[in-house]
């Protein structure tokens, strides 16, 4: 299923570290764009508009694989619920626990983080840069699967209302 794939690998991408100061929690949705050994990859809009078009039942067995996992995809991208305690802890869980990635913070500023990955099947390195308290960006080089690999997302704060989506 290639929007499985494309969605999971753009879920992998995105660092397990995004943290701030102070972030809010509450719903939060994620964008972005990725370019594999130079060539753009469909962005998310592209994306979701692929999913819309699956039959019925591999639409729902999508949507309900990714519930389980804590994401929904909605609005203009990817959706997480980020509870209170993981806003306290200053700890996006963005990265699916099992995918058996790691990552190391290498320069921790008041408004940038520099982190490096190491994944099974890739590393690299990123930043993520805080606006305030409802938003951040993360830019994210590496290889993955043996290609060249960058991702630029954007994440905004949509409500403290997690409309029933429970947090990863």
């Amino acid at each position: 299923m290639r929007i499985q794939s494309l969605l999971i690998l753009c879920l992998g991408l995105l660092p397990a570290l995004a943290s701030a100061e102070q972030i809010r929690p509450g719903l939060w949705e994620f964008t972005g764009n990725m370019q594999s050994d130079g060539q753009a990859m469909p962005d998310m809009q592209e994306m979701l508009g692929q999913l819309q078009n699956l039959p019925p039942e591999q639409r729902q067995m999508m949507e309900q694989m990714m519930a389980k996992q804590g994401v929904k995809l909605g609005g203009a991208g990817v959706q997480l619920c980020l509870s209170e305690a993981q806003a306290k802890a200053r700890d996006i869980p963005l990265q699916d626990p099992e995918s058996g990635c790691t990552h190391e913070i290498t320069e921790r500023g008041e408004d940038v983080w520099k982190f490096r990955f190491t994944c099974p099947d890739g590393q690299g390195e990123g930043e993520t840069r805080f606006e305030g308290d409802t938003a951040f960006s993360t830019q994210v080089n590496g290889v993955y699967g043996g290609r060249q690999s960058s991702m630029h997302s954007q994440a905004r704060w949509v409500s403290a209302d997690c409309g029933g989506l429970l947090p990863r």
